[in-house]
């Protein structure tokens, strides 16, 4: 799936709207991101950037974007970052992940992820970890989150 996500943005990212709409198909791949309504910022091996807007349906009862709904934007942009960074010949899985909540969360967050390491292609799965820092319209951080996705090789077709 890496190089059809990636050629999928890649074609739709000049284009009027293009990322509104490669957004909108990666939650109708995956329909709960869209209870979050993220939209792609950048998309590229190695380097992911996601924004969520804050409105009702992602906020609290302080008035501030709820703590899940920071989770699912770096899950989110975690995921397609690392979709596009592992070899072809992999898969991933997120496999836990750990939070931390810094500042009230108050505006649109934009969320930048990156892999701890480059992924290399193995014979074996492997532990990936990525980490996903989330700033407020002030460019000051409110929440950060590491998460550890398992790649392993994709299963040999036929047979």
């Amino acid at each position: 799936m890496s190089a059809d996500v990636l050629e999928i943005y890649r074609k739709l990212e000049r284009k009027p709207l293009g990322k509104w709409l490669f957004s909108r198909l990666i939650c109708f791949k995956a329909p709960y991101f869209g209870s979050i309504g993220p939209r792609i910022v950048e998309l590229r091996p190695n380097h992911g950037e996601a924004t969520i807007r804050h409105r009702r349906r992602v906020t609290n009862h302080l008035g501030t974007v709820h703590a899940i709904a920071l989770c699912n934007l770096a899950e989110f942009i975690g995921g397609l970052t690392c979709d596009v960074s592992i070899p072809k010949s992999m898969r991933w899985i997120p496999k836990g992940m750990r939070v931390e909540y810094l500042k009230k969360a108050v505006g649109t967050m934009h969320a930048v992820a990156k892999p701890a390491f480059l992924p290399p292609e193995a014979a074996e799965g492997y532990e990936l970890p990525f980490e996903v820092v989330v700033v407020d319209p002030q460019g000051e951080t409110v929440f950060k989150a590491t998460i550890s996705m398992w790649v392993s090789p994709k299963p040999a077709r036929g047979g």
